[in-house]
């Protein structure tokens, strides 16, 4: 297994070389996020990010593929066409493992293909073949197509789809129904390099150092695991089971984050709404739990999904009411390639500027309102395919540049990424001031510490952070260590290939650094330490850090939050009043930054930089 290698293809002049993973960028970076930001850090430079020179980078987890807590994760990196910045997404599946399973773990892809592309991955080999009879094809068309043309069912694929092909700056890439690399427009890198997908299919064995003993360990962690009633929940109902708590907590807010919570309206965006439409659950590789609905809506195909963040986005900030059109709008933007989140958190900002008066009907040809579950899916279908009000949109950001300067204040961003998800910013202080500090701008899965909201004893929550922390979801003291630390530990858990939702999230209880240390040890036969676990995520996020100052968004000036969190009180609801403290977030910076090693403009100081050995 630590034999399996890093591929270099250059799309424009057709030459594909690998060698093996140095075995030092795995004991300091791990695999996955770690090395991808190793090598965009080391080697690449900022660039145009949909040029030919902006490499497009593919990384397997140190443990991606074996049994272990949801291993089959792998990362997508690359600089970002929606932010302008730093972009990461992460994605589960099978992939990852296949592509493990045809000897490689990390893929470099740069130039750009004179004609549309796909790459045919197989046991130690890459072919760059012709996808000229793909391009226009939707995400799981593209699949189907190149299993029977390759005659193999069991095949794994990469793939764009008419968003990618266009430029959309919120396009994703998709593999199986539903899992995307979604965020921060991966989708659109691929696309300008014209390769449409990467088909894989592997049949070499990952050598184990103890294999009895990893499977022995791992049934172990899957019953301790299935103990827990989040993991058992979740397996239930999926990720919807976060939309309840949500909005009866006070922070799941509405109408673009101007209005508060759905009240018992909610109930009907509730994960029990999910039960007429599901047809069973499924899960990626080597997961357990079982959390993603197959569903089937009146007249449409098969599917799989929705998630929260459709719900959270498109049900409660939208307040599409209704769980079928949540469902026809999430596998639309799973065939045409887009990410959940951007999509709907650009579709809000226009119907609020249709709202206030800024656009008219005259640019959105239909009116904009609140809870038009139609007015949507137009939308998504417009941006698609670039067209009318949907090519400003399909923009993202930089839409900004061709609407009126006053729709400035009302576009949800940080860091100039898209923000999402949003609900709980100004309420749940550690989630908020997260978002500012999150290396890829505004993004809940690089530090959201979602036991916050579980009201934990005092004593339990200083002995997991080794500090004092406040049980008080609207307070903000000891956030800073919070933050830090669920930092750090997702860093390594992304590093390592597993799931998110299988460590330290929404439960205190489960895996975190000393069972990753143990499957560390037992398929590897490495004995690395809690500490240097944790110094691993230093490092990562520490490198993440860097590659933003290089680029110019890496300062304490970055670092902040929509105007409305920090002058719009919570509206109404059980959190009626709440908004982050201008002084307070300060504070939170300046402790925040000294727990990292950084000085106090954000910036790590080179002492820091020598400790962690970053070159």
């Amino acid at each position: 297994m630590l034999h399996h290698k890093i591929a270099y293809i250059d799309l424009s002049t057709g030459v594909v070389g690998a060698e093996p993973l140095p075995r030092e960028w795995r004991r300091r970076y791990l695999g996955a996020r770690g090395i991808n930001m190793f090598l965009l850090h080391s080697r690449y430079p900022p660039v145009d990010p949909l040029s030919p020179q902006n490499p497009l980078i593919f990384g397997c987890g140190l443990l991606t593929g074996l049994p272990g807590f949801g291993s089959g994760r792998m990362n997508v990196t690359a600089y970002s066409p929606a932010s302008g910045n730093l972009g990461d997404s992460n994605v589960g599946g099978h992939f990852g493992p296949e592509l493990r399973f045809a000897g490689y773990d990390q893929l470099v892809v740069t130039g750009r293909s004179p004609n549309p592309a796909y790459l045919l991955i197989t046991d130690n080999k890459i072919e760059i073949r012709d996808a000229s009879h793909l391009w226009g094809m939707n995400t799981l068309e593209t699949q189907q197509a190149l299993r029977r043309e390759l005659r193999h069912d069991g095949l794994r694929v990469l793939t764009i789809g008419p968003a990618g092909e266009r430029g959309v700056r919120m396009a994703s890439i998709i593999t199986g129904p539903k899992d995307a690399a979604g965020r921060f427009g991966m989708g659109a890198v691929m696309g300008s390099k014209n390769l449409k997908a990467i088909a894989v299919k592997g049949t070499q064995d990952l050598t184990v150092a103890h294999p009895r003993e990893l499977l022995a360990h791992s049934r172990e962690q899957y019953q301790a695991l299935w103990k827990r009633k989040w993991i058992q929940t979740l397996g239930h109902l999926g990720t919807p089971l976060l939309v309840a708590p949500a909005n009866e907590g006070g922070w799941l807010l509405s109408r673009n984050d101007q209005s508060g919570p759905l009240g018992e309206r909610g109930r009907a965006i509730y994960a029990d709404s999910m039960e007429p439409f599901s047809l069973g659950m499924a899960s990626c590789f080597g997961c357990t739990v079982h959390c993603r609905h197959r569903h089937r809506v009146k007249g449409g195909p098969h599917g799989e999904g929705p998630e929260y963040s459709v719900f959270a986005w498109m049900g409660a900030n939208l307040e599409v009411l209704d769980t079928e059109y949540i469902i026809r709008a999430s596998d639309l933007l799973n065939d045409y390639g887009m990410d959940v989140m951007d999509t709907m958190v650009v579709i809000a900002f226009a119907f609020e500027l249709y709202q206030r008066g800024i656009i008219s009907r005259s640019l959105t040809g239909t009116p904009l309102e609140w809870g038009d579950g139609e007015a949507v899916l137009t939308l998504i279908h417009q941006m698609a395919h670039r067209e009318g009000l949907g090519d400003i949109l399909a923009e993202g950001s930089y839409c900004l540049n061709r609407l009126p300067p006053e729709a400035e204040p009302y576009l949800m961003r940080v860091r100039n990424a898209l923000l999402g998800p949003a609900p709980g910013g100004r309420v749940v202080k550690s989630f908020g001031m997260g978002h500012a500090v999150a290396t890829i701008g505004g993004h809940l899965h690089r530090n959201r510490p979602g036991v916050d909201v579980l009201h934990l004893p005092p004593q339990v929550l200083e002995d997991l952070y080794g500090g004092s922390v406040s049980n008080d979801y609207r307070s903000y003291e000891g956030k800073a260590r919070m933050v830090w630390w669920h930092e750090l530990l997702y860093a390594v858990c992304d590093s390592l290939g597993f799931c998110r939702f299988q460590t330290v999230f929404n439960s205190p209880n489960a895996p975190q650094y000393p069972e990753y240390r143990e499957m560390i040890r037992l398929a590897l036969d490495w004995d690395m330490s809690v500490e240097e676990l944790r110094e691993c995520g230093e490092r990562i996020c520490t490198t993440e850090r860097l590659l933003l100052g290089r680029i110019g968004v890496g300062g304490r000036e970055h670092d902040t939050l929509p105007r409305r969190w920090f002058e719009e009180p919570v509206s109404e609801g059980p959190c009626k009043g709440e908004l982050i403290e201008r002084p307070q977030f300060e504070k939170f910076l300046d402790e925040y930054y000294a727990i990292h090693g950084w000085d106090p403009d954000g910036y790590p100081t080179p002492e820091t930089v020598a400790r962690l050995g970053i070159e």
